[in-house]
């Protein structure tokens, strides 16, 4: 599984991108949304991370879902008073054939809430990072979300059986330590979100799984 942020750009397109702003990873600068789609696949988001990806492209989440076959984690990151983001993200996802595989998280209750509103079969996660994590709880109640994705911090005992009977998925981001890794598969967590899938996949390979639940690594 692989999880990715979207975003609208300033002509309405869904694109794949982390931050709010160009400078970090692209040798563009100011806010991603003040830029059109053509404008955007002007600049180059691949030379800061290596010269070998030099010339790379900012994507959209269509082309992202024609190409990976894989189960995809679509985290929304709507624009402050911009409502338009998970209507749109949710038509590409359809379009694709891929809504079966996608799973819609977000920071913002507001705009699951919208989602919820708009498409009753979507699969939702509440994206959670500090106590009290039973407010989280009942805000997946709320927007009817099947999974809880929580900051490695907040993943206490208290916290993993709390979701365990609210019957929510529990997946914990990110992930990048094996001790970490071991405390949670302890813990009986389902899953990990990890900048480093080639640290655990191992696990899950035959002869070397380790006693208890072995969670999905899901790589940002």
């Amino acid at each position: 599984m692989i999880e990715l942020d979207v975003q609208l750009t300033r002509d309405r397109e869904v694109v794949v991108f982390h931050d709010a702003t160009l400078e970090r990873t692209t040798d563009g600068a100011g806010p991603l949304s003040a830029l059109g789609l053509a404008e955007l696949r002007r600049l180059d988001a691949g030379r800061w991370f290596g010269a070998a990806f030099a010339g790379e492209r900012v994507p959209t989440l269509a082309e992202v879902l024609a190409a990976v076959p894989l189960p995809v984690n679509v985290e929304l990151k709507p624009e402050r008073n911009d409502a338009g983001l998970e209507a749109r993200a949710f038509a590409v996802v359809e379009d694709a054939g891929a809504a079966e595989r996608v799973v819609f998280s977000s920071f913002s209750v507001d705009a699951l809430g919208r989602l919820r509103a708009r498409a009753p079969s979507a699969t939702l996660a509440v994206l959670w990072e500090h106590d009290p994590v039973p407010d989280a709880i009942r805000l997946a109640e709320r927007v009817s979300a099947r999974a809880l994705h929580l900051r490695k911090e907040a993943a206490t005992p208290a916290a993993v059986a709390a979701a365990r009977v609210a019957g929510l998925t529990l997946r914990v981001w990110t992930v990048n330590a094996q001790a970490e890794f071991d405390r949670l598969v302890t813990a009986g967590v389902d899953g990990v979100f990890t900048d480093f899938p080639e640290r655990f996949l191992h696990i899950a390979a035959p002869g070397g799984a380790r006693p208890g639940r072995t969670p999905r690594t899901d790589l940002d």
